[in-house]
């Protein structure tokens, strides 16, 4: 990738809009790497790449659970030039500005201009695969709801808010035996001025994937509660292995919805033309959850957001469900 030969290229791992993933392997260290190659000349892929840049270049602090950036390279023809590494910014980043917002081209035109993203490698695909994969599993459910948690509360008190979170964006990671959740793909985040409480910011341009946002997503007016309400739809069609079929892409992805005759309407709109919806959970099998989980994602998934958890409560809260238990039958 770099004239120094720096990183290996062994294959191709994902590809989309937004660019080429490659797994890769740091010639230094032998130790893998994932690479995130996104095209500068294209103005939204641009936009992407800015965001997710600003986003991960804001966290102070490594989470587990959170995608973690090894180093950032802008690339102008056959010059590579670094734009930040770990945590520390080069006093050329301002370049990444100056030749990439907007969607302007490099200096010349006719040059390939690429944004490299090295971020660590996870090896066991995304959590949507990795679920579907493998039978229904109470334990593991348990063990990604708090992972999940821990990782958006981290997010949101580092005045980050993702705004695209569903299992494909999910990562898998097996370094230490049991699988560790990463969540990924920033393309989409804000990170919000100043200090103070997350959730008093507003944002008003909708963006996110149908299934997951939240109605006032929708509306294009939201806080960071609208990622509250994604990890919901989540958490819901994880532990009742709730799926449909991605209408551009053919795959099977886990998400909840609302039956209109043949139509599959998205969660958030549908309690958007009706705020008085009540939501069936469990959907499959009233004895599949325990009745403070249950409570738990009527909370997540309230239409109100004044009335929906916010993330440093949906942390604490998540420490005391009782996963094991099922939910008592009532004597008439």
């Amino acid at each position: 990738m770099a004239t120094e030969a720096k990183y290996s290229i062994l294959r191709e791992v994902g590809r989309g809009s937004y660019g080429v993933v490659y797994e890769a392997i740091a010639n230094q260290t032998r130790s893998k790497v994932a690479v995130k190659k996104m095209h500068c000349n294209v103005p939204e892929n641009v936009e992407l790449a800015l965001q997710e840049f600003w986003a991960l270049q804001s966290i102070q602090r490594q989470h587990e659970n959170v995608i973690q950036l090894e180093e950032c390279i802008l690339q102008n023809g056959q010059v590579f030039q670094p734009i930040s590494h770990r945590y520390r910014k080069s006093d050329s980043h301002l370049l990444l500005i100056e030749t990439c917002l907007k969607g302007r081209r490099c200096m010349d035109p006719k040059s390939a201009c690429f944004l490299w993203f090295v971020m660590e490698f996870c090896d066991g695909g995304n959590m949507n695969e990795y679920l579907l994969s493998r039978s229904p599993d109470a334990q593991l459910n348990n063990s990604f709801m708090r992972q999940l948690s821990s990782a958006v509360a981290f997010l949101h008190r580092n005045q980050i808010v993702h705004r695209d979170l569903k299992s494909d964006n999910i990562l898998i990671s097996h370094r230490r035996g049991s699988p560790i959740v990463k969540v990924a793909d920033f393309g989409l985040s804000t990170v919000c001025q100043g200090k103070g409480n997350v959730n008093q910011h507003h944002f008003s341009s909708a963006c996110g994937s149908n299934f997951y946002m939240a109605p006032e997503v929708w509306e294009g007016h939201y806080t960071a509660k609208a990622d509250i309400f994604a990890l919901g739809i989540i958490f819901w069609a994880m532990v009742e292995r709730i799926t449909f079929r991605d209408r551009d892409t053919e795959k099977e992805l886990l998400g909840t919805y609302i039956c209109q005759g043949k139509e599959l309407i998205p969660l958030g709109e549908a309690l958007l033309e009706n705020p008085n919806m009540k939501l069936k959970i469990p959907l499959k099998n009233k004895r599949s959850m325990s009745d403070d989980l249950c409570k738990l994602l009527h909370d997540m998934l309230a239409f109100n957001p004044k009335e929906r958890l916010d993330a440093f409560q949906l942390e604490v809260r998540i420490r005391q469900i009782s996963y094991g238990k099922k939910r008592q039958r009532s004597i008439s």
